[in-house]
């Protein structure tokens, strides 16, 4: 008979260890954010940042120093020249009494002759707003996340053709206008930009919805989507509530939500060039607003007290009788002429056909008296015969 063995198994709570764990990592986490955020306002990124640019500035020519010095319109890295501690804090005093604002560094880019950054650019991470507008570019560069002191990021009239994801890093950005670009959709991350105070995004005629991450943008105040293919008011923009301006003209808009009372915050609404035939009634619960501009040739059915209320001025837009005379003229004259283009044409072949038909004639007669010459009688009259041959 086989004796058996006990074990004594230690039965522990699972729950317990768990949470002593989760407090583990959660102090572990806060430790390295706080070590990160030390490393970011510390002194020595930008001093080794400073020093790498300094040595870069060192390998190029005297005329491509001077070319990237143009690219800033106040910075305090363009001297590279080498300097005492004594004159390097007269040279800040002076520039602080001539800009108190120095920290508030600019970048601009300007012509159709640029398809892209100047290398130079992912040294100034220190910038605060970028002005790049009419160039060729097509798309914003990789290290643009290391930018995380910007506030304005002015990029219109270009060919951009998507933002990256990188975009939503950039959390004290303020200013984003990307209007007259080509893009087909706005990156999710932009949501994270929750300092957001103006999003410009007309004329990108390939836009027609935005993301819902995008409802995290409550400091917004200026929304512009003119321009695009919207079908609708997006979803975020009415849980934006701190919107004051909004411009959703010239889409392919057919009516406005039902609840659009939530933009508590709105004083200017543009809807003129779309096909909208009514205003809701809810626009007459939202007390700040001041200012609605709508087309007047397909809008039959307006709230009354829209139209009556002193404190709202409400501009309805009619297109120019005398635009769309001059218009039905010239389409006029242009089907006029189609037509005389086309009956010149239908003579041309008509003449042709028959220059055909008279050659082919000429061909039988040439034919014809060709073989008389080898008949020895040449007979007093002839048949002349047509065979067509149908394949």
């Amino acid at each position: 008979m086989r004796l058996e063995k006990k074990v004594d198994v230690p039965v522990y709570d699972l729950s317990l260890i768990r949470g002593i764990w989760e407090v583990r990592v959660k102090k572990q986490r806060q430790k390295q954010k706080k070590e990160q955020e030390r490393v970011e306002h510390s002194a020595l990124a930008r001093i080794e940042q400073q020093w790498q640019y300094r040595i870069y500035c060192k390998t190029l020519k005297t005329s491509e120093r001077n070319q990237l010095h143009r690219y800033l319109e106040r910075t305090s890295l363009t001297d590279v020249q080498p300097c005492t501690e004594a004159e390097q804090q007269d040279q800040t005093d002076q520039q602080d009494q001539k800009d108190p604002d120095q920290n508030k560094l600019i970048f601009q880019l300007n012509g159709d002759r640029w398809t892209d950054f100047p290398r130079e650019l992912q040294w100034m991470t220190y910038l605060r707003e970028w002005h790049v507008r009419g160039t060729k570019i097509r798309q914003l560069p990789d290290y643009l996340a290391l930018f995380t002191q910007l506030t304005v990021l002015q990029i219109p009239q270009n060919a951009i053709t998507e933002l990256p994801p990188e975009i939503g890093k950039l959390t004290e950005l303020r200013e984003l206008n990307v209007s007259y670009n080509r893009l087909s959709r706005v990156p999710p991350e932009l949501g994270n930009c929750e300092n957001l105070e103006r999003l410009e995004l007309t004329g990108n005629h390939n836009l027609f919805e935005l993301p819902f991450e995008l409802s995290s943008l409550k400091q917004l105040v200026h929304l512009d989507i003119a321009e695009n293919r919207f079908v609708s008011i997006p979803i975020c923009a009415l849980r934006m509530s701190s919107l004051q301006l909004l411009d959703l003209s010239n889409n392919c808009l057919t009516d406005l939500p039902q609840d659009m009372d939530r933009l508590e915050q709105l004083v200017t609404l543009f809807v003129h060039k779309n096909n909208l035939s009514y205003l809701p009634q809810c626009l007459t619960n939202v007390s700040t607003l001041k200012m609605i501009v709508v087309s007047g040739d397909q809008l039959t059915c307006i709230p009354t007290k829209l139209c009556s209320n002193p404190d709202i001025k409400f501009i309805r837009l009619y297109d120019n009788p005398a635009n769309e005379e001059k218009m039905k003229k010239k389409q006029k004259k242009e089907e006029e002429e189609k037509k005389k283009e086309e009956n010149k044409r239908r003579r041309w072949r008509e003449a042709r056909e028959e220059e055909v038909k008279d050659s082919r004639e000429k061909e039988f007669i040439e034919a014809y008296v060709s073989s008389l010459q080898d008949r020895d009688t040449v007979p007093y009259s002839t048949t002349k015969v047509s065979i067509s041959c149908l394949l």
